[in-house]
Formats: C-alpha cells, structure tokens, sequence
C-alpha cells in the first residue's frame, strides 16, 4: 500500500506542484485546502504517514497545529516556513516537529527530506526490546519504560534512545547520533540535536529515571 502524505499548505500552486511530484513518486497525497485552524484533525482523519505542515497560514498558526498534532500521534512531521528564524526553528522543534525546511526549496529537496524521514521514522522490529539500568525501550510499538510506568516516544528519542542503548557506557559523537537522526550532519544546527536530547531527558525524567542515566560529555557526545 502506498505510503500517505498529507499537506497543510495554503499556496495552492506549491500545493499542487509538491503533490504532483509525491504522486510521481508512488505516494497517496492528501491535503488541507481551507478552514485551518482545523487542520489537525482534518489530518488525523486521514491517518498519514508523514504530515507536511506550513508554519504560516491564514487564520492558524503553524506552531499550535504542531502541537495539536504531536498531543494526539507520533506521525512525522515536516515544518515549512519563510523565516530563518532560530527561534522559529527551536520552537518547531520543542514543539515535535522532526524536521524543518526553509522556503523558497526546491520541490525536489523537500521530496528528499520526506523521503529520508520515511526511512529513519520506519517502525522498528515488532517485539524487540532494549534494556539498560531499568530503563526498557520497545522498539516494536516506540515506547520506553522504567519501573510501572511507560512512556510514548517521539521518532527522534526513539532513534536517539535505541543509539545510546545499542553500546551502553560508551560515549556516541554528536555527529554519529545525527548520522542517525538525518543521514548525514551535513547542514544540520547542532543546536537541533540539543533540542532533541533534552526532549528525551524530560520524558526520561517523566518516569523517574535518575538523571544520570543520560549523560553529556562535553566535547565527546552523550552515553547511556
């Protein structure tokens, strides 16, 4: 079954032009036209595999269908935007966004992106479970557990999580982890990462999982 891509997009040309070339590409594509501020659920009805979301829309703000989105399901999300805002970037993704891309793209590029979130995002092997110091990490249903208590993660502390755990003790470079995240740490803002991590360390927290659990050394990377 072709994997679904939903656009939230008020560029009717972009629009159009983006889904014409996701539909070269063998995907179904979906899209909000109108009535933003309802996006999210307009999305969600259509059980996506990775949503595309414009960070300004008119009557809606990007940020907040962001974050109605990632309170209700962990499916990928892409922000576009107009500004090269740092903060805007943060703030997309504090809020779960798990990737960003900056207008004007080439329609190409951003097909690449969406291409290489599928592949990072894929689920991992049902039943397969990771264990370290009482922390446990399904990657058949993307959770993580310690004690009685359970956690949904994002894709990103998924896949930072599963790279920590696969060599416990040992330090993993800023750099392999975002070969991880990305494919390459190549053009990405290392403060990206940072945001990622820390979102992983509040979950983490949300558990009662000891604070040294999840380690920085500065200089080297980070360790489990």
């Amino acid at each position: 079954m072709a994997q679904r891509i939903y656009l939230i997009e008020d560029d009717t040309a972009l629009r159009n032009e983006l889904a014409h070339l996701l539909e070269l590409a063998g995907f179904t594509v979906g899209a909000c036209t109108a009535h933003f501020a309802d996006a999210a659920a307009q999305a969600l009805a259509q059980h996506p595999d990775c949503i595309v979301l414009d960070l300004k829309l008119p009557g809606a703000d990007g940020h907040s269908i962001c974050r109605d989105l990632r309170a209700q399901s962990t499916v990928p999300i892409i922000m576009l935007t107009s500004s090269e805002s740092e903060f805007d970037e943060v703030m997309a993704m504090n809020l779960g966004a798990d990737d960003y891309v900056v207008k004007p793209y080439r329609p190409a590029v951003l097909l690449a992106h969406i291409q290489a979130l599928l592949r990072r995002t894929s689920p991992g092997a049902p039943g397969l479970v990771m264990e370290h110091r009482g922390v446990t990490l399904n990657l058949g249903d993307a959770t993580v557990g310690y004690q009685d208590r359970t956690a949904e993660l994002t894709r990103n502390e998924l896949r930072i999580l599963q790279t920590l755990m696969k060599t416990p003790g040992t330090v993993v470079s800023r750099s392999d982890i975002m070969c991880a995240l990305w494919e390459s740490d190549a053009f990405i803002d290392d403060n990206t990462l940072t945001v990622n991590v820390n979102r992983l360390r509040k979950t983490l927290g949300s558990l009662g999982v000891p604070e040294d659990f999840l380690v920085t050394r500065r200089g080297q990377g980070y360790a489990v």
